[in-house]
């Protein structure tokens, strides 16, 4: 394995340790942290503990009691606010007034909407910010409409990501329909893990074919091979590796990177985790090297990086919450 993965586990490790010091108190699910860690390592960011909790406890201070960012969620929003902005706090003001205006476009009051909210804010080219609001909204209801039992919230940063796109919500949507038909007869699984998968892959430029194929053969690979467990919710990272010419070629690193984690005494009792995060540092060297991806390709597979990990993050922490509330009941 190249040094360049080795020193990312390495990292993540470094940056986990002092997450886990100083917050292993004030989180119920661990996970959480191993996931915040990882951002800072794919985005290639230093980590300063204190500049950390300086922001997430800002956070706290900034929202209402009843607000989800007043949990754990927080320290998802102070990770990202850290690695994009020099000026976090001033930004997170920002955060919530996109926050109230997509309120006002009819997003829920959760913790996907202030994902679209950071989303929004995060880019560069937003435009018209009121138009891509309504944009969003129209490719969810869209999602929705298509699938709608498995269409919800956490769609929701999918839709900001989409509304970017050119062609017409009704072209985008057909897409993303031709993608989960089409693999469901190649071998995948219908439910809420293709549907994600899907939406990522209406964000590729190659041809549909093509694009299907090349998840096709990896799955089969998966299966093929036996040494790595490859299980429905690891989908989504398939569509990462889509975005490669030859994922295939790319499994054996995967493999070592996701040995050295699961042989972590921290990591080794979340094995699905580790999977997503071994691929995730890989795609992120592949970004470090964006001449091998194509550099047209860079934004879209860094967006759709952070949207799958903060989706992760917010997943785990509603489940962490959800189960101490039946157990306390």
């Amino acid at each position: 394995m190249r040094n360049t993965l080795q020193d990312k586990v390495n990292e993540y490790a470094n940056i986990y340790e002092q997450l886990y010091k100083s917050l292993k108190w004030k989180v119920s699910d661990t996970r959480t942290l191993m996931l915040v860690a990882s951002m800072y390592v794919v985005n290639q960011k230093p980590f300063d503990l204190q500049r950390f909790e300086e922001i997430s406890n800002g956070i706290k201070k900034d929202v209402g009691m009843f607000s989800t960012l007043n949990s754990p969620h927080r320290f998802t929003y102070a990770a990202m606010l850290d690695i994009r902005f020099e000026n976090p706090m001033d930004n997170f003001i920002e955060l919530l007034k996109i926050y109230d205006q997509l309120i006002d476009s009819k997003f829920s009051r959760e913790t996907f909407t202030y994902l679209c909210a950071y989303l929004f804010l995060a880019d560069d080219t937003i435009g018209d910010l009121q138009a891509r609001i309504k944009r969003s909204m129209t490719f969810y209801k869209g999602m929705k409409s298509n699938h709608f039992f498995l269409t919800s919230s956490s769609d929701y940063p999918l839709a900001v990501l989409l509304a970017k796109e050119e062609g017409s919500v009704d072209e985008l949507l057909e897409k993303m329909e031709y993608f989960y038909e089409n693999l469901a007869q190649n071998g995948f699984s219908k439910g809420n893990d293709l549907q994600f998968l899907s939406h990522i892959l209406s964000l590729h430029s190659s041809d549909k074919t093509i694009v299907t194929e090349r998840c096709t053969i990896l799955l089969d690979e998966f299966k093929r091979r036996g040494d790595i467990k490859l299980r429905k919710m690891h989908y989504p990272v398939l569509g990462l590796l889509s975005f490669l010419e030859n994922g295939v070629q790319e499994l054996d690193r995967i493999k070592e990177i996701n040995t050295l984690l699961n042989q972590n005494k921290r990591f080794k009792w979340n094995k699905d985790i580790n999977l997503i995060l071994a691929i995730n540092f890989l795609m992120s060297e592949k970004i470090d090297n964006s001449s091998l991806i194509g550099t047209n390709m860079y934004t879209i597979i860094e967006s759709i990086i952070q949207a799958q990990q903060a989706v992760m993050v917010a997943t785990v922490t509603s489940t962490a919450v959800a189960s101490s509330s039946s157990g306390g009941e």
